[in-house]
């Protein structure tokens, strides 16, 4: 038989061997083995599994038959049987009618001698239902030492497993609105039901799941063991930031933030001077960023100079620099650049962009009184710059001289102007 569904022929024949009840359970499975190829026998135990599967299909006589089959095609070849796993979960499902669980329990452990000469309505008649229904302990002690071994656990198949099979949400062509076809019998419905079933299966798409073995381990050889055991050893280190006080620097973090928003009191001025002081490290740890520089040059330019100072050598020291030359022109920007420059040697470029800067702001200025003031301080702080041999003016020479014309009205600017002429 190929992987395409049953023919029509072959699932009558078939649902005629389940639905005969003069047949004794070894006569079916006489009349299934003389009128089926031993090559259909495996596509036929699968429409089984499937018919077993849908509750409400077979009849329990049938369902009882199907079982039996099922058991007896492989009796010779338990430990191959491809069904067997399936019997034993079957048999363990609670689930499952406990007349049915009953039937293959005692098959399972008696065999097939007990029931060969007897018919399905038999069992049926004679099983007394009042007794306890097995638990999966009882059939696992019950099944054979063969059968025992494929007896698997939850299977991951199971759950991921789609059927080949979609059930048709609309009722068979002729069936009536309670499920029976007009004139047929309820059992003559079931059975064309299950034939229907049977030619829409085949073993495309996702086959049964084979439960085999666990494979053995490979054996360990001997040059494995100094990979699974290196025979190398680790000095311990200590690390010395470990218990350390996490509330280090709290204190200078939090009048750094107040200096942000305002002028600082002397004496917290002196507080977070000493604190730089005495750990220069805290200045990393203050919650200062270039980007609010400015503010704290503006409220606090003495705090201003000394973070500046302790960051010369941080790898953002650039970007602290930039945000000083680029602020607006003050005077406590001026008095923070003078003090840095007559401090520590602060590179050129910086220098230029500052100067550059003071100029364009006094020139941009629109009031009058406020630009004659920039101008009287840029003058004095140039003149500054040039005394003490901070800048060399001729790399300014242009800029400063066309300022001083420009502005050569305020008395500072035309000092200015002479100091530069006296230079050439």
């Amino acid at each position: 038989m190929g992987e395409e569904g049953l023919l029509p022929k072959d699932s009558a024949a078939l649902m005629t061997i389940l639905s005969d009840r003069e047949l004794t359970f070894a006569g079916a499975v006489e009349v299934f083995t003389r009128q089926f190829d031993a090559t259909m026998h495996f596509q036929l135990s699968c429409n089984l599994v499937l018919l077993l599967q849908e509750g409400i299909i077979l009849q329990k006589e049938q369902r009882l038959v199907a079982l039996y089959i099922l058991h007896s095609l492989y009796i010779t070849q338990t430990e191959t049987n491809p069904f067997v796993s399936f019997l034993l979960r079957f048999t363990a499902d609670e689930s499952v009618a406990k007349l049915e669980r009953g039937f293959l329990v005692t098959l399972i452990r008696s065999g097939n001698k007990e029931f060969e000469k007897r018919t399905p309505s038999d069992f049926v008649t004679t099983f007394d239902g009042s007794l306890q229904a097995p638990t999966k302990d009882q059939v696992q002690k019950q099944a054979p030492q063969k059968a025992v071994s494929f007896l698997p656990g939850p299977n991951c198949f199971s759950k991921a497993a789609i059927r080949n099979v979609l059930p048709d949400p609309d009722l068979p062509s002729g069936y009536s609105s309670d499920g029976l076809e007009t004139g047929v019998s309820e059992s003559e419905s079931g059975e064309l039901a299950a034939i229907e079933l049977m030619q829409a299966s085949s073993l495309k798409g996702l086959e049964p799941a084979w439960d085999r073995p666990i494979p053995p381990k490979f054996p360990l050889r001997k040059e494995e063991l100094l990979w699974l055991t290196p025979d190398s050893e680790h000095d311990l280190l200590w690390h010395s930031g470990m218990c350390a006080d996490s509330s280090r620097g709290a204190a200078v973090r939090e009048l750094i933030a107040r200096a942000l928003k305002g002028a600082l009191a002397p004496a917290q001025q002196q507080q977070v001077l000493q604190e730089l002081e005495s750990d220069p490290k805290l200045v990393y740890h203050c919650g200062l960023t270039p980007r609010r520089l400015p503010e704290l040059v503006e409220n606090n330019p003495i705090i201003a100079v000394e973070v500046l100072l302790k960051l010369m050598n941080s790898v953002q020291s650039s970007e602290y620099f930039n945000a000083l030359v680029s602020m607006d022109m003050s005077l406590h920007s001026m008095e923070v650049v003078n003090r840095l420059t007559t401090a520590v040697q602060i590179p050129v470029e910086y220098i230029h962009a500052y100067i550059n800067n003071c100029i364009s702001s006094c020139e941009n200025m629109k009031d009058k009184y406020m630009q004659n003031r920039l101008v009287r301080l840029v003058c004095v702080f140039l003149t500054s710059l040039i005394r003490n041999r901070i800048i060399n003016v001729h790399d300014l020479f242009i800029e400063v001289q066309a300022f001083c014309i420009e502005f050569s009205r305020i008395r500072e600017a035309a000092g200015l102007f002479r100091l530069l002429k006296s230079l050439e």
